[in-house]
């Protein structure tokens, strides 16, 4: 039986989706630079969902929906309020408030097409509010209700800070839920699939996908990549402090991709934002840090920047706490679980590979008095 560590390079499963082909992503045959570019993040959720681009009346319904859903239960509000909430990850949080969520849902355990949708609905809306309201009940601060007039981005800062927020963060933060809506068959949206491929229920599937994304190795590179970026200081002590972790052969997070070769396709247009941001907060400085970090790793490493990467410095600037940034990660990834989640419901096989067995061979057993 032949193995490959990782599971690199298995296909595991058909998707329509999205897909990564010669270092290009697309959502349903959609490049994400198209997308990006154009794109509103609702328009990217009704396409992830109904593998095509949603008429004006569709999208308009969608959004209807989103607001009418968005608000969250009381319970859920109190339950943030009992955590001891200096100690407690945010995607502990997530992860909790999700699966807490399938209590208040009286479709929770019912199974058809339009109940699993009206599911998809209510969680993709509801997440936004999870993680705005945890971020202000930790600082001492009352949630802030979300407003039927703004669209998911907008309505996502607004809730977080309470503030209107400005043209161009919007437009920032519409371009990062676009581009980390789908990403094929990564490590969380793969659990998502293996969860309800038992008939498992959406709930669960979620659940299930943010405990995978809370692993560093999965959703937490740009929070590392701001905490580097806030050691390092100024654009000064770059070189040396990154020269010094190559001769140490440490890991610079937020570079290289074990899928794609040449560049990931969806960090220039972070980079771009990143740069507008920095200049619009007066912290330029992280923009040219980042732009000197990529140089001399790409020189000395022929590593290009990850999504990552110039994310961090995106979501600092729209002032979002740090250990918030994979929270944010999962705010938009949730679109793509839930597409990956009601396709293997249309056509689910349970997901059950073998394992190749390397451990000792026929032995027997032994009473415990005579065991050295």
């Amino acid at each position: 039986m032949s193995t490959t560590r990782g599971l690199e390079g298995v296909v595991a499963t058909t998707s329509s989706i999205s897909s990564i082909i010669d270092d290009t992503l697309t959502y349903v045959g959609y490049n994400i630079d198209d997308l990006a570019e154009n794109a509103s993040f609702e328009e990217v959720i009704f396409l992830l969902w109904h593998l095509r681009l949603p008429t004006q009346s569709e999208l308009d319904e969608l959004k209807k929906q989103l607001a009418e859903n968005a608000a969250l239960p009381k319970e859920v509000i109190e339950h943030f309020k009992m955590y001891p909430i200096k100690d407690v990850h945010p995607m502990a949080a997530l992860r909790s408030a999700v699966s807490l969520l399938g209590l208040y849902d009286e479709e929770a355990d019912v199974m058809d097409e339009e109940a699993n949708y009206r599911k998809a609905i209510k969680l993709q809306a509801k997440m936004p509010s999870i993680i705005t309201a945890f971020a202000r009940i930790r600082n001492g601060q009352e949630p802030v209700a979300p407003r039927t007039d703004l669209g998911f981005a907008a309505n996502f800062l607004y809730m977080l800070s309470g503030k209107d927020p400005e043209p161009v963060e919007i437009e920032a933060f519409n371009k990062a839920l676009v581009l980390h809506a789908d990403h094929e068959l990564n490590a969380s949206t793969f659990t998502a699939r293996v969860c309800v491929a038992t008939l498992s229920d959406v709930y669960s599937g979620v659940t299930a996908a943010i405990g995978a994304l809370k692993g560093p190795l999965h959703g937490g590179a740009n929070e590392q990549v701001m905490k580097t970026l806030t050691e390092i200081g100024s654009v000064e002590n770059v070189e040396s402090a990154i020269r010094k972790k190559l001769d140490n052969k440490e890991k610079i997070m937020g570079f290289g991709h074990r899928v794609y070769r040449q560049g990931d396709p969806r960090a220039k247009h972070l980079k771009e934002m990143s740069r507008r941001l920095t200049e619009l907060r007066g912290e330029s400085k992280y923009y040219e840090m980042s732009t000197k970090i990529e140089e001399l790793v790409t020189s000395e490493k022929n590593l290009p920047p990850n999504v990552d990467f110039y994310s961090a410095s995106v979501y600092h600037s729209l002032e979002i706490d740090h250990d918030l940034f994979t929270p944010v990660f999962a705010l938009s990834r949730v679109s793509g679980w839930l597409a990956h989640i009601l396709e293997q419901y249309s056509n689910n096989r349970l997901i059950r590979p073998r394992a190749d067995y390397t451990g000792p061979g026929k032995q027997s057993y032994v009473p415990i008095e005579k065991r050295g």
